[in-house]
């Protein structure tokens, strides 16, 4: 039973230092506009690799 626990978390590890590619980087951005419609906020979060990017926008 431990041994599969020990596979699975030995490529949790490598996948996360990034030791198979580069490493994910979470990214975040929040600001405020200031318009004609008023005050308005926004924010956004997501990921990168450097190639490529995934993101979520409020």
């Amino acid at each position: 039973m431990m041994r599969p626990v020990f596979v699975i978390l030995t490529a949790v590890t490598l996948a996360a230092c990034g030791a198979d590619g580069e490493p994910v980087r979470p990214t975040a951005n929040a600001g405020v506009s200031i318009g004609p419609n008023g005050i308005t906020p926004n924010a956004s979060i997501g990921a990168t690799n450097g190639t490529f990017n995934v993101g979520l926008s409020l």
